[in-house]
């Protein structure tokens, strides 16, 4: 791995917009700058279908716009 990896957006929740899944291009609002942004999303574990309106965790991050999530943890879902 590489020491100079961005991982200002690791660890950060997002809402779906554009269905993510394998080998399409999803979407993914995310909190960033006091605001929030839209970035290109993709299943981390390359299988995992996320549905428009789901919270996903930010695995990892590919500059400029491209992040990989994962399935919501239980511990971070709201009650």
């Amino acid at each position: 791995m590489h020491k100079d990896v961005d991982r200002s957006l690791t660890g950060k929740i997002g809402r779906v917009t554009g269905r993510i899944g394998p080998g399409t291009i999803g979407e993914v609002m995310l909190p960033v700058r006091g605001g929030t942004s839209a970035f290109h999303a993709h299943p981390f574990d390359k299988t995992s279908v996320f549905a428009v309106g789901e919270q996903v965790l930010v695995i990892y991050f590919e500059p400029p716009q491209t992040v990989f999530v994962d399935e919501l943890p239980d511990v971070l879902k709201p009650d």
